[in-house]
Formats: C-alpha cells, structure tokens, sequence
C-alpha cells in the first residue's frame, strides 16, 4: 500500500501501513493512543504559523506531549509596501530546540503557498521525514534543485488511500478537487480527538485530469465524532457551488472551435488541469501546442511524466518552432496572466519575445481571475493587445477561469459531511475566516465553537475535548526572502526601502580641515527620488547653508569632534529643513570626511 522514494524513516515513534504489519483503523487508533496517553492528560495545541490573516505561506503545527506534525510549509508573496522581496516564509523560532520532536511533516499539495518555504525551512528543522503523494513529490524535487547546497529531503510518497503513524498522531489521507491533481485532506487522529484538515479544496463531481473528491470517505471520517475541521476559507465569500474545471473546458473548446488566428492561452503554471484542457482542444482542432514559460515547462514535464498530462507524440512543440506553423494551427500556453514583469505574457506584449510577436488577428485568453493588486497591470496589457489589433477574452466575457477553492455551499456541505464539534476556518484573511465563520452558525453548529485563529496564536483542546483560543503567542516576525538571503532583511531595512521608494534620497558630502574645523570648499549633495538637483539650486544651496551651521556649531577648532554626533545633527536639522519646504522627507545620508 505504501510506497517510498527514500531510505527508510528510523525516527521513534513513526510507522507505515504496510510496513509494521497490521495497521489500526483511524478510529481505533485515535481510542487506543487515547488509553495510552490519557494519564498525561496532555493538551493537543494546534499553531498556525501562516495561511491565516492571509492568503499564502501556509504552516500548521500539531503538538502534543512531545510530538510534533507539520502541515505545509508555503511561502507568501509580498505586499506592495514590501519593495525588493521576493517572497515571505513561515517563522520557525517556537521549533527552535524541539527539532527533535517533530515526527513528521505533510505536505496537502503542490502549490507554492504550500510548498515554497520547503528549501528555505526543512535543514533547520533538522530534516524531519516529510510525507506527500506523487505529483506534489516530483514539484517539490525539480524545486529543490535549484538548491543544490540543501541536503536531500527525507521524501516519503503516499498514496490518497493510506494512513500513517506519527507519534502520538495517525494521519490517514482523503482525496480533494483543487486546480491541481493529487491534492489531499487530512484525518489527523490524536489522543484527544480527531481533527480533519481540508487542505484547500472544493467539489468538483466532473474534474480534468483527475477524479471527484472522495465524499464517501469524508462522510465516513465524518461519523467517527470528529472534534474540528479546519477548513479552506479563501472563497468563503462568493456564493453558490463551485465552477466544475469541465464547465472551464467546454468553454476553452468553443473558442478553438471560432478562433481563426494564433491563440495565446496565458494561465498560472500549477493549473494541471487547465493545461490538460488546452491541450485536448488543440488536439482536437489540429492545432500544435508551445510551451513557453520555465515553471510551465517545468510543470507540464513533470505532469506529463507521471501521466497526469496526457498529449500525442507531436502535439507539444518548442516555442522556437512556432512560426513554421500557419497561425490558424498554433496555440501558445504561456505564464503572465497576472501582468508579472518578466513572465512570458508581458514579454510578447512589449514585443520583447524572441520568438512571438504580435499578430492582428492573435487572440489572447487570460484564464485566470485577477490577483487583488494587479488590476492596473492586467488592463494595461489589454490595453496594450487591442492597440495591436489583436483581440482578448478573460474571465469577465467568459467562463474561461474556475477556481480551486470551496465556495459558500461546498463549505457548508463540507461542515455537514463531517460534523464537527468545533470549526476552525484556515487559509484566508481575517474576514475570510470570520465569513466561514458565519457560514458555520447557518447550518446549525454552536457560535461558541467557532474558534477565528490568527498567526501565532495557540488553538488548544485538553483531553475531554474543549478547545479554545488561547490569549498565548508563538514568537512570529516576518521572515522574508530577498535573492539568497533569509531573513536578513530585517525590519529596519525594508523600512529604509520604502522611505526611499517613497521620498527618495539625499546626499550631502562635507570635508573638513581636521585642525580649524572649517569646510574646505563646498558641500557636495547628490540626489536620486527626490529632486534633479541642476533645477532646484535655491534648494539645494539653501540646505548647504544648513550643513554649515551645523558644523560651526557642533565643533571647536583644534579639539577632536564627535563626528557621529555631527552625521545625526545634519541628517535631522537636513531632514527637518527639506520637509518644511518640500512637505517630503527623503532619506538624507550625510557623509564627513576630515582631512
């Protein structure tokens, strides 16, 4: 049943079906570790270290007694404010010096939210065995190699039918719709109850590539007193049923049907089915495919090896082959639907590609929704599309865009399958939650089970089942990624950031006689952000002014001068001056050189 692409897993307290002879049912092996622990009367304490007040860098711990779960490990792109960073990771200070405890770590899916933080986190936590299925697997080793001074992971591929053993935890698996195959739920039984974690999810009853989510065996997990769900919050807000992927397909196929010229697909890279999508309408169309983009590429490789993309030998071409075909026989499949600056999409745009311009009768689709934030970018690309003459459909004309997360009545149907005591909305803004929330009171269940988390914050449930959210906190910065560093980039540093991005900055250089004090020449300022220099010359002399009374007045001939105490006058009797006749405040960085 279980089958593994590592070195078998020697930590205590670990075991496998299959592998240790008979392997318990869930329920029965929630009671027996109950009997087993019940004297400790330990608490189960539940902390997310991301994925709630947000959308992205996803990390649950699940403790109790001296055993450690981990569920995902994503990472977060940066908000507007954040200039500079490429992406945020989960802090791990509150395991620091409990490595030893963590049994295991599981990974829902294959998204970045979920996995991205993997390189970054998995060493210092003391390489723990982590636990995924197999198309997940094969994204997060092609990943990994882009990080050739990491150890090898301790990979353990598990199928959507098995369970396993984690110290005082059994984690058995159920299969979930999402916008990539191979996404899972989690039954996690401990000594105080059995928590189910949805993972993200919704129901989709005729998916792409890919089978319906297993609702037999949620409600089956769902009659085995289940203490809390956490579920996916992220779509709480829209209501109805979620798109079915081959609503999304029949669509795709009516625009090959009608489309004379090129077609320019653009999608995020991690929506396996949707490529398969585009892939069976050219196929079926007689049209070649090219794939152009490297986390596409890479995707479609990946899927395509392990069967979860299935294309004829021939269909898929090399983007630089692309214009020996007529443009009626051509699709491009291309990442950038979100207006990213060096993706693909922009790049033909901008007519910047190397091997894709712009043709007149060229129809873009943009089969995605927009990311909050990105609007201003996506509709200057179409802007930029129709000055070309060519034509755009997106998710507003058609319905060329499902997306993978549980709307209203997939979360209400989840909360009835599985019939909690408490529930426990996860993945989403603070908002989201308390939407899902209320989604949770309107199909019966007690207010007051409800429990709205935040980041850091510690969820816990003793051994008669009463779980609360406690007022104590994980100690939680945010630890963000910029190039190879981690965590350097402190808060005084992404401060500096944005005061530069905002108002600029200004140099004042001064040298000055190491006897008398006096400055020889004048002061040299140099400006970026802030002002051309060459056309605010009353400014900028009156400020020269100001560096000089500052040190005529901060320093005595033929004594030694505090010169740090000097940089802090000008830079605050500076900084003061500009603002009062600028209303701006530009980093100033004044520089004395004594000679």
């Amino acid at each position: 049943m279980f089958k593994k692409h590592s070195s078998p897993v020697n930590s205590p307290g670990i075991s496998l079906s299959g592998q240790t002879g008979k392997f318990m049912p869930a329920a029965e092996t929630s009671r027996q570790n109950q009997n087993r622990n019940f004297g400790s009367k330990n608490n189960l304490r539940i902390i997310p270290l991301g994925g709630l007040e947000e959308v992205g860098r996803n990390m649950t711990i699940f403790e109790y007694g001296q055993d450690i779960v981990i569920v995902d490990m994503g990472l977060q792109f940066p908000d507007e404010d954040m200039p500079g960073i490429d992406y945020l990771i989960p802090d791990i200070t509150y395991l620091k010096g409990k490595e030893r405890n963590i049994r295991g770590v599981i990974i829902t899916h294959g998204h970045y939210d979920h996995i991205g933080a993997i390189p970054h986190l998995m060493e210092g936590l003391g390489n723990p065995p982590i636990y995924m299925t197999e198309l997940t697997r094969g994204i997060v080793v092609k990943r990994q190699d882009d990080y050739k001074d990491k150890k090898s992971l301790n990979i353990h591929t598990v199928k959507k039918i098995d369970r396993i053993r984690l110290g005082a935890f059994s984690i058995e698996f159920f299969h979930v719709n999402h916008t990539i195959p191979d996404a899972v739920g989690l039954s996690i039984s401990t000594p105080v109850g059995t928590i189910i974690h949805t993972g993200d999810f919704k129901f989709d009853h005729s998916p792409i590539s890919d089978a319906p989510a297993d609702i037999a065996k949620i409600a089956r997990l769902g009659s085995e007193n289940i203490l809390a769900l956490m579920s996916d919050s992220t779509d709480s807000r829209t209501p109805g049923y979620s798109l079915s992927e081959s609503k999304i397909a029949k669509t795709l196929d009516e625009i090959f049907e009608r489309t004379q010229g090129r077609l320019i697909i653009a999608t995020f890279s991690a929506l396996i089915s949707r490529l398969q999508s585009i892939i069976t309408a050219a196929e079926k169309h007689g049209r070649k495919v090219a794939v152009d983009g490297y986390s596409m590429k890479t995707n479609v490789e990946i899927a395509r090896t392990l069967g979860y993309i299935q294309a004829r030998k021939g269909t898929i071409i090399p983007i630089n082959k692309v214009n020996e075909y007529p443009d009626g026989k051509v699709v491009i499949m291309c990442t950038g639907a979100q207006g990213e600056s060096n993706a693909v999409l922009m790049r033909i745009v901008n007519g910047e590609h190397r091997f894709v311009k712009v043709h007149k009768d060229d129809t873009f689709v943009l089969s995605s929704s927009v990311i909050p934030g990105n609007e201003r970018t996506v509709q200057s690309i179409m802007d930029t599309i129709y000055r070309k003459d060519a034509k755009v459909i997106n998710y507003k004309m058609m319905d060329v865009h499902a997306g993978g997360h549980a709307r209203q009545e997939d979360l209400k149907m989840m909360i009835n399958l599985v019939r909690p005591k408490f529930l426990i909305p996860i993945h989403g803004n603070y908002f989201m939650l308390k939407l899902h929330g209320e989604l949770g009171v309107s199909v019966g269940m007690d207010p007051k089970n409800i429990l709205i988390g935040e980041n850091g914050k510690v969820i816990e449930f003793d051994y008669r089942g009463n779980g609360k959210v406690t007022n104590e906190k994980v100690p939680l910065n945010n630890v963000m990624v910029d190039g190879l560093g981690v965590g350097d980039i402190g808060e005084i540093v992404l401060r500096d950031r944005q005061v530069l991005a905002k108002d600029g900055m200004f140099v004042i250089i001064v040298i000055v006689d190491a006897k008398t004090k006096k400055i020889i020449g004048k002061p040299q300022v140099t400006s970026r952000g802030f002002i051309f220099v060459k056309e605010n010359f009353d400014l900028v002399n009156a400020t020269k002014k100001k560096v000089e009374e500052v040190i005529a007045a901060k320093t005595t001939p033929n004594e030694p001068a505090n010169w740090d105490y000097v940089r802090n006058n000008i830079r605050e009797v500076v900084g003061q001056f500009l603002y009062t006749k600028t209303q701006r405040r530009p980093m100033v960085l004044p520089v004395v050189i004594e000679v």
